[in-house]
């Protein structure tokens, strides 16, 4: 539960100061995606299922750096897609940590070592390299053999050349607990923090089997941080979020917390549904419903407990009660004993699909676009006079 004292001291500023301001709903972390094209099709990722014409576009430099300044969060996460396609991601960083925003660029690491030199370290940047688990288990969550290894080679040159590194790992049903202690502890070798949360249940993610459910989740973290007690693993969460995956915790989601921004906009409700897009952060906080979101009231958030829902909760809910924070923290994760009460899900409303929708508009909207490109090329262009 380590987190660097100076980004800790930063947010912790932040919160306070929404806090005092009494403002109920305000980000944390801008989930800033670029672009959805990728070098990997993980089975498990409902992020890339896009025609060509919707992977081939991306967020210029400008307006990532808008986006960052609109939102106000104190931190941005460059998810994907894989963000090191993207030709401006370097431009992109610079803008990002010379605002002072905290960046955590998420990647898969093929790229990173080849593309190192695009960065400078800072106490503002830090890599998040994306590691489902050790080598046979993540060489098959992402489908293609010898990513392990190359991830691994890739965060040891980054260390080397001063860079801060995380690992993000995704948690699925059907992965032993012993086998993801095991992973925590090749972490701990490489001496790099991991944040880790439970895979959300995309529609269109090709593997539709092995999503946990809430109580499955709760019981695999609990024997998790069992085999964990009295090893020193370097999780990038706070204390509260964590005894949330044991179930220890009756949190409900943050959906505002962690907004998403990408090449269709701003996107309703959170960075894992796509319900709908505004044109502004604005009319993002202000038009979505956000009681009609979350467990309990819809039915695609039943089973989630992904941290960009409930990090934000928890943060919150350590601000409030700090002494509730300090105690988890001294105490360490309860791993027996009753968990608290888990939310009813008989008056949630039933799933809404636009996806397809939503694709069909900005298809047209990309052909309307080449079409007055195309139509203002035909234009004859007017003469230059000359003088008699």
């Amino acid at each position: 539960m380590a987190i660097p004292f100076h980004k800790e001291l930063v947010i912790g500023g932040y919160l306070l100061k929404q806090k005092l301001l009494g403002r109920k709903r305000y980000p944390l972390v801008l989930m800033l995606e670029p672009l959805f094209r990728c070098n990997l099709a993980c089975v498990g990722c409902g992020k890339i299922d896009y025609p060509d014409a919707i992977l081939d576009r991306r967020m210029s430099a400008q307006e990532c750096w808008d986006a960052a300044e609109e939102c106000g969060a104190p931190m941005v996460a460059i998810p994907g897609g894989e963000p090191l396609i993207h030709r401006e991601i370097g431009e992109i960083v610079r803008g990002l940590v010379a605002r002072k925003k905290f960046v955590s660029l998420c990647t898969n690491a093929l790229l990173l070592e080849k593309k190192l030199h695009l960065f400078e370290p800072s106490p503002y940047l830090f890599f998040s390299v994306h590691l489902d688990g050790l080598k046979e288990h993540h060489d098959k969550a992402v489908s293609q053999p010898g990513t392990f290894d190359r991830a691994l080679k890739a965060i040891k040159a980054a260390k080397a050349k001063g860079f801060t590194v995380n690992v993000n790992a995704t948690i699925f049903d059907n992965h032993p607990a012993e086998e993801i202690a095991k992973f925590l502890d090749l972490t701990a070798e490489l001496g790099v923090g991991v944040s880790m949360s439970p895979g959300y249940a995309y529609e269109r993610a090709p593997d539709q089997e092995h999503f946990l459910n809430r109580t499955n989740t709760k019981n695999l973290f609990r024997k998790v941080f069992e085999l964990g007690k009295g090893k020193k693993w370097n999780f990038m969460h706070s204390g509260l979020f964590l005894d949330f995956l044991a179930g220890n915790q009756s949190f409900e989601c943050t959906p505002w917390g962690m907004p998403a921004r990408n090449i269709f906009g701003w996107q309703k409700p959170c960075y894992l549904l796509g319900e709908g897009y505004t044109k502004t952060f604005k009319e993002l906080m202000e038009t979505t419903d956000w009681d009609s979101y979350g467990t309990g009231k819809y039915e695609k958030c039943a089973d989630c407990m992904a941290h960009c829902g409930y990090e934000p909760t928890a943060a919150t809910a350590s601000l409030n009660n700090p002494l509730k924070a300090a105690w988890v923290a001294l105490r360490g994760i309860r791993t027996s004993g009753p968990m608290a009460p888990e939310i009813d899900l008989s008056n949630q409303r039933p799933a809404q699909y636009i996806f397809t929708e939503q694709v069909q508009k900005t298809l047209s909207e990309i052909r309307r676009d080449e079409a007055a490109a195309a139509a203002a090329k035909r234009q004859p262009q007017p003469q230059a006079s000359t003088a008699a």
